[in-house]
């Protein structure tokens, strides 16, 4: 129970690192659904997608890799240099062509080549803190870690602010000085992808020395090791990026170009609104990871591990079930322009393939401590294949619900398919009683509350409390030794 106390206070830092700078970042979703009409905050959308898909190729996996070899290999340091000389080349290598490809990709995406610079110079500094990220992490520093990601999104956030906010009353105002020069009325995109650029700089540059403290020796042996133990995972990652954001690029492509891109922008916008579920797996993942591979030797890790599933799916259950009986005073703070609402219907079904794609992030530790890293990879894209499958075939008719439909239907058969294989070749010992217990009271629940007594308040909190007075009576003996124990 230490060991379990131990990892629930990294969770709740790691929880601090993701949550609140997401929930900084959160702002901007109000900012920009105010500011930008929906077709505009649809291009923006389409390209974050593209991001998020070429982070995953430009980690290749290595982050992963770095923490299985770290508690591995007793030579830590070489662990260190190979990975970070390897993604120091590789991003070098992603500059020099993406740029020589710059004016081909725009015409390709029907993307300005002005953001399309940008978003090419974002991903390289993105790529190059991956190391220095990892090695806080491997190295139990939580509260570095946090301060770190927290200053990246405030930055992002204030200069967001100030661009598209305080410059437009500043310009008009004065016709002289810098900051008039700097104003230009139709640069508002431009002005987001600045914004992340510069956080983006500021990020690396605190982690410069990090570069200084390491010796630049290259294992070629450890290099081909790593590769091979990582490049399945950067086939999960790229299929979980198809999963998370490429119905956004779809969208784009299958809608009709007249109403695609505003399509895309309420999409995107009331997809936000699932993000509470997004964060809290994201944190626990983090916080977890490591704990995972450090436990691995451990005699009795499967019952941990089966454990920790346990509250993770408690947690989440309550979360689900908070979020979508609230969702409508939610609306109103963070989407203000009723413009954006018509894709409402999508975010309990959003919410709901976050819960399952953080149940499939625990169950997924038989396959990454046994190095049957390729399992995952084989698992994220047939959740790939079924999210393609479901956007082609119903996009055209069903539009953004085509997409939740997706989601949900990926991770959730993935998640299926994870514990399958993972009682086949590394049995953990789960309590599915209870585990299935607080998954479906709390759908069935949410189901009550969103479709048959929407906004009913005296309802949803009456559904709340049942639901909690059910997790506490489970759960109360095993909650008290956690917090209790010295």
């Amino acid at each position: 129970m230490g060991s379990l106390k131990k990892l629930f206070q990294q969770t709740f830092i790691y929880g601090l690192a993701t949550v609140l700078p997401r929930m900084l970042s959160f702002i901007l979703v109000p900012l920009y659904t105010d500011i930008l009409p929906k077709k505009e905050y649809g291009e923006v959308s389409i390209i974050f997608s593209w991001i998020i898909l070429f982070n995953v190729i430009l980690s290749y996996g290595m982050e992963t890799a770095f923490f299985r070899f770290f508690n591995k290999e007793k030579d830590k340091k070489s662990v260190i240099s190979t990975a970070t000389v390897s993604l120091i080349i590789s991003s070098l290598l992603f500059l020099v062509l993406a740029f020589s490809l710059k004016d081909q990709l725009a015409s390709w995406s029907g993307i300005k080549a002005e953001y399309i610079s940008y978003t090419i110079i974002v991903l390289a500094l993105d790529a190059l803190v991956i190391v220095p990220f990892a090695w806080l992490r491997a190295n139990q520093q939580p509260m570095r870690f946090a301060v770190m990601k927290i200053l990246n999104v405030a930055v992002n956030l204030g200069l967001n602010v100030f661009f598209l906010l305080l410059l437009p009353e500043i310009a008009s105002e004065t016709s002289t000085g810098i900051l008039d020069s700097i104003y230009r009325p139709d640069f508002k995109l431009s002005y987001i992808f600045i914004s992340m650029l510069i956080a983006s700089a500021i990020n690396l540059i605190i982690l410069i020395p990090f570069y200084f403290k390491i010796k630049y020796t290259f294992s070629k042996t450890l290099w081909k090791e790593m590769l091979k133990y990582s490049y399945p995972v950067l086939f999960a990652g790229i299929a979980f990026a198809i999963n998370e954001s490429f119905d956004r690029i779809l969208l784009g492509w299958l809608l009709p170009s007249n109403i695609a891109e505003g399509a895309v922008g309420a999409y995107s916008a009331c997809y936000k609104l699932a993000i509470f579920m997004a964060l809290f797996s994201t944190a626990f993942r983090m916080g977890v990871e490591p704990f995972f591979f450090s436990k691995a030797t451990d005699e009795n890790a499967p019952e941990t591990y089966a454990l920790i599933t346990r509250y993770f799916v408690a947690f989440g259950s309550i979360i689900l079930l908070t979020v979508i009986i609230f969702l409508d005073l939610l609306k109103e703070l963070v989407i203000r322009n009723s413009d954006y609402w018509e894709a409402m219907k999508i975010v309990p079904l959003i919410l709901l393939a976050n819960f399952c794609m953080g149940i499939y992030h625990n169950l997924s530790v038989w396959y990454k401590v046994t190095d049957r890293t390729k399992m995952g990879a084989y698992i994220s894209i047939v959740g790939a294949v079924v999210t393609l499958g479901i956007n082609y075939a119903l996009i055209p008719t069903m539009s953004y619900v085509a997409s939740a439909i997706a989601t949900v239907s990926a991770y959730g058969i993935m998640m299926f398919l994870s514990y399958y294989l993972g009682q086949k070749y590394y049995p953990i010992p789960y309590n599915l009683k209870k585990i299935s217990l607080y998954f479906l009271v709390s759908v069935i629940f949410s189901g009550i509350s969103f479709y048959l007594f929407r906004s009913n308040y005296i309802v949803g909190i009456g559904l709340w409390l049942a639901f909690i007075i059910l997790i506490y009576t489970q759960e109360e003996k095993a909650l008290k030794k956690i917090i209790l124990r010295r």
